[in-house]
């Protein structure tokens, strides 16, 4: 018995760097396909009297906005049999898209960007889509989210590396770092594929995963609608102010006189503490602790995050503690829903369906709010200081949502309790009922 249980754990162990390793590689490729971009500062030029560099990242977050519309029912229909080659078409398009923005003259070149976001906006959904539903999805899930923290600053280091060390010109630089990327995601893409499907102990421990057609997914939103409404709008604050901190970082952030790594350095500490959280959670077998103990810590990030933005001053941190903390209290809280949350909540109500659907409708409403931020700041005209305007965002963000994520913790609690109500009720008719 025990060799079979040391067997078991070897085989476990095994499999999360394998299936683990690939998710973190793969969404941190599509970042070398998506991000470079933003490590050039495009001074001094305009497009449609717009800031140009707000422009190519309002662009592209346009295409990634109507790629996470369609993604609400094409992920959340598309089999499994499809996701590869799915993968590869974006993953193509992506990198031809970025040629265009270097072939194009600028400034009409920002306009291709649409195309790069499209290509990618599903990207994530379909990654997940082969790690979720099973006992270790925990584990794979944290090390796909932290790929999320890792890849933006090293994305911006790599594309400030070879701007400033390589002398490639910053129109080209993306379609470059993106032809280094492009055959190691079709790898990757192709080692997800031959993943196994989740065993019968996955499917009991987590419940099946399946597709949801229109008549499903607008059931399953009415049926949890009160917590999934509160979720949304927290989440939907905390993408905007993630999109306004990896798109303007480098202006945020006085890199005078810093080495084009730092960002790296700082985003790779905060991914090893992430990661070490989240693995923590997957020794919790209680899917409802393991919500709470999410919310819980999603609540704290935020407290913090708008406590170090409220003090800034009194505190007299320097940029780079202040950088530290903002980034750790804001992917804490933002890669919650993101990656464990929703397949933990698919388990708890026993709910069929998937974790796409949840993580497409949140990132939809979330990028829509920051397009909406970015356009109505350029209509505005309004010139401000880019580390003023995030540090008011951080401390409203952070309030605001820390008071949605506490009532819909409380709601899920008595829903939960409902829940288990209602089981143990039918279970009682159950056995009641006469036996021929």
């Amino acid at each position: 018995m025990k060799q079979i249980l040391k067997n078991k754990k070897l085989s476990n162990a095994l499999f999360i760097l394998w299936a683990g390793g690939a998710a973190l590689l793969s969404y941190s490729l599509v970042y070398a396909l998506r991000k470079p971009y933003t490590a050039a500062a495009f001074e001094g030029m305009e497009l449609f009297g717009m800031d140009y560099k707000v422009a190519v990242t309002t662009i592209q977050i346009l295409g990634y906005l109507v790629a996470k519309f369609a993604g609400i029912k094409l992920i959340s229909e598309l089999k499994r049999e499809q996701r590869f080659k799915f993968f590869i078409i974006s993953v193509i398009i992506a990198e031809l898209s970025l040629i265009g923005f270097g072939a194009i003259p600028a400034p009409l070149n920002a306009l291709v960007m649409f195309i790069n976001g499209l290509s990618l906006g599903c990207m994530w959904g379909i990654i997940f889509s082969f790690i979720e539903g099973r006992r270790v999805t925990d584990m794979l899930a944290s090390l796909l989210g932290v790929s999320i923290v890792f890849s933006s600053g090293t994305s911006k280091s790599i594309g400030l590396f070879a701007m400033n060390d390589l002398n490639i010109d910053q129109f080209w630089m993306p379609a470059v770092i993106g032809a280094v990327a492009f055959p190691l995601l079709i790898l990757m893409g192709y080692i997800l594929k031959r993943l196994p499907n989740p065993s019968e102990e996955d499917m009991e421990h987590k419940s099946e995963r399946v597709t949801l057609n229109s008549a499903e997914r607008k059931a399953l939103f009415r049926r949890y609608s009160p917590i999934l409404i509160l979720l949304l709008s927290g989440t939907f604050l905390l993408t905007i102010l993630r999109d306004v901190k990896e798109d303007f970082l480098v202006s945020i952030v006085d890199m005078e006189g810093q080495s084009s790594w730092l960002f790296a350095q700082i985003d790779t500490v905060i991914t090893v503490i992430i990661l070490g959280i989240f693995a923590v959670l997957t020794f919790c077998k209680s899917n409802i602790k393991a919500l709470i103990t999410l919310l819980s810590l999603v609540v704290f990030s935020c407290i913090a995050m708008s406590y170090v933005s409220f003090y800034h001053a009194t505190l007299n941190l320097s940029p780079i503690v202040w950088l530290f903390v903002q980034s750790i209290s804001l992917y804490i809280a933002y890669l919650t829903f993101q990656t464990i949350f929703f397949d933990r909540f698919i388990a708890c109500f026993k709910i069929k369906g998937n974790v796409g659907f949840f993580i497409a409708l949140i990132d939809f409403i979330g990028y829509a709010g920051t397009v909406i931020l970015l356009f109505t700041k350029e209509m505005l005209d309004v010139k401000t200081d880019w580390f003023i305007l995030y540090n008011n965002m951080a401390l409203i963000v952070g309030l605001t949502s820390t008071i949605f994520f506490i009532v819909a913790t409380i709601l899920l609690v008595k829903e939960y309790r409902r829940s288990r109500g209602l089981s143990t009720n039918n279970q009682l008719a159950n056995n009641l009922q006469p036996t021929l």
